[in-house]
């Protein structure tokens, strides 16, 4: 039977336990609707993994620790506010089935939440002097901003590589799952060799993890985000790019006239999710996501076993695993 997050969690309850208590803690403000929407934010948490990756990966390294405390807040505090930044950016009314901040409170008030969030794990940091978790967690910022605005610059040209969409989602998703396992070593002190093969390690599941998502755009499972939201929002993936690429000129030249000017009509994106499946799209994705997950897996193998390093596998397998 698969491990589920209860399971996973064991070795690092107390510290997950503890950790909802500090982030609530560190997101309290004196102004009473900021307070009101950082209440609403924290009630509507997803399943909380990443601060799962820096745990265990502390736990990996050496022992987990007030730095490690801290290091999971800063990056979920960046998170969420990257989070509540995208559904303003997305225009979205929803996330995780509820209602965004910008649908309740409007859009210049989700911005100043951002904002204020971000700053909030920035003091964190400062306050308490680490700024080796912060340089870590500041360059994932740059790098998640950065493959934001290159995806929005091919969507407008539909001209992707397979090269680029590697690159798109090592700075969109990776970048962000790397510093999580970085900042846990670093949390416990440990060498700069043992960061990098942690942040290397974070990077291949984020790359992993980033196509089991775009997968979910082809209703190849039961459940997960609404069917061809991708092709809607004219984002190029790889079971698309695969397709294209094995594609004639003709048959290429006609799936992209449908997502550049019909991605808003269900036929032509059914159209589209058909031409891909066809030419095997998701299996190849399925490979290569595969490829990723299996060099994260020789990575963490190279450390000693323990509770922590079973749970980390679990959790991997889990994240790749799932089915929404």
């Amino acid at each position: 039977m698969k491990p589920d997050l209860k399971q996973i969690q064991v070795p690092i309850k107390t510290e997950m336990v503890l950790f909802e208590q500090k982030f609530r803690d560190f997101m309290k403000s004196k102004v009473k609707l900021l307070d009101h929407i950082t209440n609403y934010i924290v009630k509507r948490k997803g399943k909380q993994m990443r601060p799962m990756f820096v745990f265990l990966t502390a736990g990996v390294c050496g022992e987990i620790n007030e730095s490690s405390h801290r290091g999971a807040a800063l990056i979920e505090l960046l998170h969420t506010a990257s989070l509540v930044h995208d559904d303003v950016v997305d225009d979205a009314n929803y996330r995780r089935g509820f209602f965004s901040v910008n649908a309740l409170w409007k859009n210049k008030i989700a911005v100043l939440v951002g904002d204020y969030l971000l700053s909030r794990g920035l003091l964190l940091s400062v306050e308490h002097g680490d700024y080796h978790l912060l340089q870590i967690v500041s360059n994932a910022v740059k790098e998640m901003s950065e493959g934001e605005l290159l995806q929005m610059a091919k969507a407008r040209k539909l001209d992707i590589t397979e090269e680029v969409y590697y690159t798109i989602i090592r700075q969109k998703t990776a970048s962000l799952m790397a510093s999580c396992c970085a900042v846990g070593a670093a949390s416990t002190n440990s060498n700069q060799e043992t960061v990098s093969k942690m942040r290397e390690f974070g990077e291949k599941v984020g790359m992993a993890f980033q196509i089991k998502d775009d997968l979910f755009d082809y209703g190849d499972e039961e459940i997960g985000k609404p069917v061809g939201i991708d092709i809607k929002e004219k984002k190029m993936t790889l079971p698309l790019i695969f397709a294209l690429n094995k594609a004639d000129w003709l048959e290429k030249k006609k799936i992209i006239h449908l997502i550049r000017n019909r991605s808003e009509d269900k036929k032509a994106v059914s159209q589209v999710i058909e031409f891909v499946k066809k030419s095997g799209g998701l299996e190849y994705a399925k490979e290569k996501m595969n490829v990723f997950y299996q060099e994260a897996l020789d990575i963490l193998n190279e450390f000693p076993d323990s509770n922590y390093k079973q749970s980390l596998s679990d959790l991997v397998s889990y994240s790749i695993e799932r089915k929404k």
